[in-house]
C-alpha cells in the first residue's frame, strides 16, 4: 500500500490533517482555556483576598423570590417551588478551621473518611478523604472533600423537609440547631442520631449511617403530636461555592451530573449551567441519582429508586463580593403525616473517590440506575470499561506476586493482550504489505506502459492484486481498528483514580501525569525550569525513537517531500505525545517494540527486504570499512 502512489497520497494527506487538528487545537483552543482557568483563578483569589472583613454569609438562602409555584412531581397544588438554597450566595467570613470550630459537631471516623456533622443545619459538610492526598509525596495533605457554608469553598451536602405552599409548619432550616441522641463519632458500627422539636408538634428525627467507604445512609423521620396532618416533601441537595479547578480536558466532564430516570444522563459544564437558561429542571423521574463530579472524586444525592421525584441543577451566578455557585436537588413528592402518626424518608449520599468497582458495587447492591456513570467512560464505553477491568485484574495479579510497579506492569501486559488479540490481523496485513514490495517491480512496470491512461493503469494494479491475492488496503486496517483500543486506554488512565498517583521503574511516579523530565534541561541536570510547550521527557523521547525506528523497516519514499513528512512524523509525535499520561505513553512505546519485532519477523519469513540497515546508514559503514582493509 505504501508504494501506490495515490494511496501514499490519502496516507500522508491524512497523517497532514491529523497532526494539524492535533496541533491546532494544542495550541489554539487547550492552551489558552487552560491559560484562561488559571486567570481566572488567580482573579478569584485576589478578590477573595481584598473581601471586605464583615461580610455576611449564609451557604443556604433563600428560596428566589417570586417563583412561580410549580407542583412537585405526584404533589398537590401548593407544593414548594424550589428546593431551599436556590438563589445568590453570600461570600465567606471564616477559614475552613474558623468555620468547623464555630458550630457544635459530631465526628465522623471511618477507614476512608475524617470530618463531622454540624448540628447547626444537621448538615454533612466536613469530609477529609484519608486514603487520598493532593500530590504523590507522602507527606502532602489528604483530600479535602466537604466544607462548611461559612468556609472558602464551601461544598456540603443536606436532607431535609420542606413545607406545602401556604403551609405555616415550623420545619428544620439552616440555623435550627439538632440534638445529637447519640455519643460518640459516627462510624459503619455506630450511627448517629439526630433530633428537634419544633415545639408545634411536630419532632423531627434524623439518623445517619456511613459504611467503610463512601456511602452514607439518611432517614428523616417526622412525628405529628399536633390535631391537623401535615404534608412535608422531603429534599436532598448538594452545593457547592465556585468553580473548582478544571482539568480543561474536552474528553473529561466535569461539572453538574446525574441520571434523571428515563430522560438519562445528564451532564451540565459549570460555565453553561451560568448562563442564562442553563439550569434545568425534570420533573416526574423514577430512579437515578444526581450531583457534582470532579476528576477523581464526587459527591451525588440518591433519592428512593421507587418513588417520583423533581431534579435540579442550578448556576447561581456571582456578584461583586460575592462568588457563583452550584446546586443539583431533588424534591420528592409529598409525605402525609396524620395526627399521632409518623412519617419516613430515606436517601442516600455518596461522597468520596470514584473507584470504578466501588461505584460498581453500589450501582448493584442499592439498584442505583447507571450509577456507573459517575466515571465518564465516554464514546467508547464498551471497551474502555472492560479494559479497564482487564487492567486492574492484571495489576491485583502483578501485586499478589510481589511487583511494585503492578499498574505498570499491567499496562504492559495489556499491550501484549491487544497485540494477541490483533495478531491474526496484523498478520495478514504485514504480510500483504510485504507481497506488494516484492511485487514493486512489476507494479512500476504497469505504471510505466500506462503512464498515459490512469484507469488501465488502476484496472492492471487492481487485476494484479487479485491474481497475488493482495488487498491494497490490508495495512490500513488494523491501524483503524486500534484507534479505538488506544483512546480507551487514554480514557482509562485519565479518568479512574486507580491509575492516580500509581508509579512506574525509575523517574515515573505518577502514571497518570506526564513524565516530569525534559530534554531542553538534560533531564534536570541542568537548574532550571522549562516552558510548558517545551516539556518533552525521557518516555515520549523513547516512544519516538521506536516509532522511527519501526518507519526504517520500508525503503526511502521515492518523492524526497514525502521522505521528509516521514522523518518528521517521529518527531511531531514525541512534543504532541509529550503531554500525554506517562502510561499512555508508555504503553505506545511497548506497542511500537513488538510491533517492530513482529513487521520484521514477517518480511524475513516472505524473503522481503529488510531495508532497516539500509537506511540506518550501517551497510554504506560497512562497506566502508570493508573498502578500508581491502586497501590495507
Amino acid at each position: 500500500m505504501m508504494q501506490h502512489d495515490d494511496n501514499q497520497k490519502n496516507l500522508l494527506l491524512a497523517i497532514v490533517l491529523s497532526i494539524g487538528v492535533l496541533l491546532f487545537w494544542q495550541f489554539y483552543y487547550a492552551g489558552p482555556k487552560m491559560q484562561q482557568e488559571r486567570d481566572r483563578l488567580a482573579r478569584q483569589q485576589q478578590e477573595q483576598t481584598q473581601q471586605a472583613p464583615g461580610t455576611q454569609a449564609s451557604g443556604q438562602p433563600a428560596a428566589t423570590p417570586g417563583s412561580p409555584p410549580v407542583a412537585a412531581p405526584g404533589a398537590a397544588p401548593g407544593a414548594p417551588s424550589a428546593v431551599p438554597g436556590a438563589a445568590a450566595p453570600a461570600g465567606a467570613v471564616h477559614t475552613r478551621e474558623t468555620a468547623i470550630k464555630s458550630s457544635p459537631r459530631v465526628t465522623i471516623a471511618t477507614p476512608s473518611l475524617t470530618g463531622s456533622i454540624s448540628l447547626k443545619g444537621g448538615r454533612i459538610d466536613d469530609l477529609v478523604l484519608v486514603k487520598y492526598r493532593e500530590q504523590v509525596d507522602p507527606t502532602s495533605p489528604h483530600v479535602v472533600l466537604f466544607s462548611p457554608a461559612d468556609a472558602p469553598n464551601a461544598y456540603f451536602a443536606e436532607h431535609g423537609w420542606v413545607a406545602a405552599g401556604g403551609s405555616t409548619a415550623k420545619l428544620p432550616a439552616r440555623d435550627t440547631v439538632w440534638t445529637a441522641e447519640t455519643t460518640g463519632p459516627l462510624t459503619p458500627a455506630n450511627p448517629t442520631r439526630l433530633t428537634w422539636d419544633n415545639g408545634e408538634g411536630l419532632t423531627f428525627r434524623r439518623t445517619i449511617s456511613v459504611d467503610n467507604d463512601y456511602m452514607f445512609t439518611v432517614r428523616d423521620e417526622v412525628e405529628n403530636k399536633s390535631q391537623t396532618s401535615q404534608s412535608l416533601f422531603p429534599y436532598a441537595r448538594i452545593y457547592r461555592v465556585g468553580t473548582p479547578k478544571l482539568e480543561g480536558f474536552y474528553i473529561l466532564h466535569e461539572g453538574l451530573i446525574g441520571v434523571i430516570g428515563d430522560h438519562g444522563l445528564q451532564e451540565i459544564k459549570y460555565a453553561d449551567v451560568l448562563k442564562e437558561g442553563g439550569s434545568k429542571t425534570i420533573d416526574k423521574a423514577t430512579g437515578g441519582w444526581l450531583g457534582i463530579t470532579d476528576k477523581y472524586w464526587a459527591a451525588a444525592v440518591v433519592p428512593s429508586q421507587t418513588g417520583e421525584y423533581r431534579a435540579s441543577f442550578l448556576g447561581i451566578p456571582g456578584s461583586p463580593g460575592q462568588r457563583e455557585a452550584f446546586q443539583t436537588d431533588y424534591l420528592a413528592s409529598a409525605v402525609t403525616v396524620a395526627p399521632g402518626a409518623t412519617a419516613a424518608a430515606e436517601g442516600h449520599l455518596f461522597a468520596g473517590a470514584k473507584q470504578v468497582n466501588l461505584i460498581d458495587s453500589y450501582s448493584e447492591a442499592l439498584k442505583i440506575k447507571k450509577f456507573d456513570l459517575l466515571v465518564d467512560w465516554g464514546w467508547f464505553y464498551f471497551i474502555t470499561k472492560p479494559l479497564f477491568h482487564l487492567i486492574h485484574w492484571l495489576a491485583g495479579w502483578f501485586a499478589s506476586i510481589g511487583i511494585s510497579a503492578n499498574f505498570g506492569m499491567a499496562i504492559l501486559a495489556t499491550t501484549v493482550l491487544v497485540k494477541a488479540v490483533f495478531f491474526p490481523l496484523a498478520n495478514k496485513s504485514y504480510e500483504s504489505m510485504a507481497k506488494m514490495k516484492n511485487l514493486q517491480p512489476e507494479m512500476e512496470k504497469l505504471r510505466e506502459r500506462y503512464k498515459d491512461d490512469r484507469a488501465k493503469q488502476q484496472q492492471e494494479l487492481m487485476g494484479l492484486y487479485k491474481k497475488e491475492k493482495i488487498n491494497p488496503l490490508a495495512g490500513c486496517l488494523p491501524i483503524v481498528l486500534q484507534i479505538p483500543v488506544f483512546f480507551a486506554l487514554y480514557k482509562v488512565l485519565f479518568v479512574t483514580i486507580d491509575m492516580r498517583h500509581a508509579p512506574f521503574y525509575g523517574w515515573i511516579k505518577d502514571l497518570s501525569s506526564p513524565d516530569p523530565t525534559s530534554l531542553f534541561n538534560l533531564f534536570g541536570l541542568l537548574p532550571y525550569a522549562v516552558p510548558q510547550f517545551l516539556h518533552v521527557g525521557a518516555w515520549p523521547i523513547i516512544m519516538g525513537m521506536t516509532m522511527w525506528v519501526q518507519m526504517q523497516l520500508n525503503p526511502q519514499q521515492p518523492d524526497p517531500i514525502q521522505q521528509r513528512i516521514f522523518n518528521w512524523m517521529p518527531v511531531l509525535f514525541t512534543f504532541l505525545l509529550a503531554s500525554f499520561p506517562a502510561g499512555l505513553v508508555i504503553y505506545w512505546a511497548w506497542n511500537n517494540v513488538l510491533s517492530l519485532l513482529q513487521q520484521y519477523a514477517i518480511m524475513r519469513k516472505n524473503n522481503t527486504e529488510v531495508h532497516l540497515w539500509k537506511n540506518l546508514g550501517v551497510e554504506k559503514w560497512l562497506a566502508a570499512r570493508r573498502a578500508a582493509n581491502d586497501k590495507k
